[in-house]
């Protein structure tokens, strides 16, 4: 049975349901996961699993929000938790980043790079939560064949996308999601996911169950 460990956990969003309603999603196709919030004792060292997946909201803090959690959440990439990551993909494993995780990890530049994009504080944003209208690319396994859909989520607006990343969905003309291949391995963000509404559509259910077998090789 394929294995994956969600690293959860943070501010202003409900996380342990979202990673809980994320692992019920990849248990219809047989993935275990476990769910943790101690990132880095999790990924000290290369866990014995085939996906990782980021379901957080951990970065410095270094800004005035959210001052009053900042003891708890204020978190700094130790370098073993990058080698952990870099050396998962190049054994050939796969990241599934959801929604936050392009928050995540801000002192560590490399890790949009492995995303293939980042929220830019000052820049980025989104509108409030609610209705919006998801379109689908072609042409990659994720997506292939699935029609849009409407979901009840954030649309993370004017992310720094790197060029060459090939959007496989959007709300607008703003990217959401999509698939690469980076240092061996594979990596998928998915933009959408702010709470428990958000995995409710099956047709989100549907492409993350596709991502997570994409991520796994399959």
């Amino acid at each position: 049975m394929p294995r994956n460990l969600i690293v959860s956990g943070g501010v202003a969003h409900d996380f342990p349901a979202t990673s809980a309603a994320l692992a019920d999603v990849l248990a219809e196709i047989g993935v275990e996961s476990e769910i943790t919030e101690d990132v880095s004792g999790a990924l000290a060292a290369p866990p014995p699993v085939g996906l990782i997946t980021v379901n957080a909201f951990r970065w410095r803090m270094d800004g005035g929000d959210f001052a009053e959690e900042r003891d708890r959440w204020r978190f700094e990439t130790p370098d073993s938790v990058r080698r952990t990551v870099l050396d998962h993909l190049a054994r050939g494993g796969g990241l599934l980043a959801v929604h936050t995780a392009s928050l995540c990890f801000d002192d560590w530049p490399e890790w949009a790079e492995i995303l293939g994009g980042a929220w830019r504080w000052g820049r980025s944003y989104h509108p409030p939560i609610g209705p919006a209208k998801i379109r689908l690319g072609d042409g990659h396994p994720i997506v292939e064949g699935l029609s849009g859909f409407e979901v009840t989520d954030e649309v993370y607006t004017d992310l720094d996308v790197l060029p060459g990343v090939e959007p496989l969905a959007y709300c607008g003309d703003q990217p959401l999601l999509w698939a690469r291949t980076v240092a061996g391995g594979r990596v998928v963000y998915d933009a959408l996911g702010h709470d428990t509404r958000s995995y409710e559509n099956p047709v989100r259910r549907a492409l993350l169950r596709r991502a997570a077998r994409w991520l796994l090789g399959d």
